[in-house]
Order: structure tokens, then sequence, then C-alpha cells
């Protein structure tokens, strides 16, 4: 059963019972907190650059208006 759909319900299940109903919401939580880099909003000037860059080659088509 394991790699299943069913399987997975089944840990789940078992997840929650030994260690509460809120276990997926704490594990999620604790690796939101454990994150030191802090992504693009540490450097806005390179976000600003990368966003800048994405917009450039935007996959989109053009319209002609």
């Amino acid at each position: 059963m394991a790699g299943t759909k069913q399987g997975g319900q089944a840990a789940a299940a078992t997840n929650k019972k030994k260690y509460g109903a809120d276990f997926y919401a704490k594990i999620g939580s604790k690796g939101g907190k454990l994150g030191r880099t802090g992504g693009f909003f540490a450097n806005r000037d390179l976000a600003r650059a990368a966003g800048a860059k994405g917009g450039r080659i935007s996959r989109r088509t053009k319209t002609i208006a």
C-alpha cells in the first residue's frame, strides 16, 4: 500500500492520531520559520532586475491593436 493514495491517507491518519490533529500545520509552521535566506525580499534590487528580465522575455503573444 506504500506509495498509493490509500497508503498516504492511512499514514496521515496515523500521524494525526499519534501527534495530534494539527500535526501537519505544526511541521509546516516549523519549516517556514527555519528559513534564514529571506528570498528576494532580502535584496529588492535583485528582485526588481529579475522581474524586469522575466517581463521582457514574456511568452504571451503580443496583440496588435
